[in-house]
């Protein structure tokens, strides 16, 4: 969504941006090319830092990358001595680009070890999650952030499998999650897509904090400085809404939410990127 997000935070009044999940570098390079004087962008993923500063490369001193988590966004301006910052974006989730990655453990369309760890320096892989997991506890986790109805089968089977063997391959782990879901004939989606969606979650604490991080970012934001923030799922944008609509009520900072509704991706570009169909951006400014 590159054309929505630099409609929303109009980095042609230039100034210094933040990209709080840089992945790639693609956001990033809009920015600069539309007129960000300067970039700070974080991202956890070790491999996706490596890929941007080759590409970011050519715009030298303006771009600076930090490997660090976006709710770290605080210490990372302190340590600049940053207090104020004109733009701030965070793209939420898992990218196409980590999902096709070979060896990361976020897809079942390969079988591989079970990783999904955005930062592989840190945490526990989805396989050590869940061998330590009670049935419980994996079942709220697949309810929850997967939303799927048959959460206590697909636990259940889960870690009546790990007694085994530990579930340690994302072939495994999806042929028990689809053995376990009582579905019969066609379904658009793999009956596994939502238990790796609630996993992946859980692993890397992506709704952890994320309310907090919002309402401590938008204070950072200079006079007439804007946040975008992209989510892909329901949680996430629940999160978003609330935590942008809350601080616009309580006038504090004079925020002001710039999308009543959230922003979607058009057709075309659903069609060159058919992942991109649940993505909902939302933006807030800071009065001026």
């Amino acid at each position: 969504m590159v054309t929505e997000v630099l409609e929303h935070l109009a980095p042609g009044r230039g100034g210094l941006f933040v990209d709080c999940t840089v992945g790639y570098g693609g956001h990033t390079r809009a920015l600069l090319d539309a007129g960000a004087s300067r970039v700070i962008g974080l991202d956890r993923d070790q491999d996706a830092l490596a890929q941007a500063g080759t590409a970011l490369a050519p715009y030298g001193t303006r771009v600076e990358l930090v490997h660090g988590d976006y709710r770290q966004l605080e210490d990372v301006l302190s340590l600049r001595g940053v207090a104020r910052v004109d733009g701030l974006l965070a793209d939420l989730g898992v990218s196409s680009m980590q999902l096709d990655a070979p060896g990361r453990g976020f897809s079942f369309r390969r079988d591989e070890p079970l990783d999904m760890r955005m930062d592989r320096t840190a945490g526990p892989t989805a396989a050590e999650a869940i061998q330590g997991a009670d049935e419980r506890t994996l079942a709220d986790v697949i309810y929850e952030f997967g939303e799927e109805r048959f959460a206590r089968r697909i636990a259940r089977a889960i870690v009546e499998a790990g007694k085994g063997e530990p579930v340690a391959t994302t072939g495994r782990l999806a042929d028990i999650v689809r053995r376990a879901s009582p579905r019969k004939g066609y379904s658009r989606i793999d009956p596994a897509t939502r238990t790796f969606q609630a996993i992946r979650i859980w692993v890397n604490r992506e709704l952890d904090g994320l309310d907090a991080f919002l309402a401590r970012a938008v204070r950072r934001l200079a006079p007439g400085g804007r946040m975008a923030v992209i989510t892909f799922h329901s949680l996430e944008d629940r999160i978003v809404k609330h935590t942008f609509r809350a601080l616009q009520a309580a006038g504090e900072i004079g925020l002001t939410v710039r999308t009543k509704r959230p922003v979607v991706p058009s057709e075309a570009e659903i069609e060159r990127n058919p992942r991109a169909r649940s993505a909902k951006l939302r933006a807030v400014e800071v009065a001026g």
